[in-house]
């Protein structure tokens, strides 16, 4: 994945103890490296025997992460030539669909919970503010 790293050297780390299966591991770890840009649009993945071999995963797991990557919109494939990063505009709206869907969940639990739709909105604000002022230090 990175011509510059030394033999045997994984961009991605896999936590065995993690209680997520290791798929869903691997869908996060591609899905930061895109949204960080490490991975360029249209960029070709690594095969998914290479990168079973490297990370010393079945085969099957890749598949299945990179199944789930194309179903978000971060991946293409293209027959016969593997897998490619999609383009930003294309995994951006997903991304921002899946924050929305996680975000009301999580909006209806504080509901049940009890908290009041003013302490949700001072928390949005303030969350918000904060990111302002990190990205004004250099932080994105």
């Amino acid at each position: 994945m990175d011509e510059n790293r030394e033999e045997g050297e994984s961009v991605i780390l896999l936590d065995y103890r993690d209680k997520r299966p290791i798929y869903e591991q691997i869908v996060e770890k591609l899905e930061r490296l895109i949204v960080g840009g490490a991975l360029e649009a249209d960029s070709k993945m690594p095969s998914v025997r290479s990168l079973g071999m490297e990370l010393a995963v079945n085969p099957n797991t890749i598949q299945r992460a990179y199944n789930q990557l194309e179903q978000d919109g971060y991946l293409y494939t293209v027959s016969g030539r593997g897998s490619f990063v999609a383009p930003e505009g294309e995994w951006r709206e997903g991304k921002k669909a899946q924050v929305l869907t996680q975000w009301i969940r999580i909006t209806q639990s504080a509901r049940e919970a009890g908290v009041s739709a003013e302490r949700l909105t001072e928390e949005l604000h303030r969350i918000y503010k904060e990111g302002e002022n990190d990205r004004g230090k250099g932080y994105q």
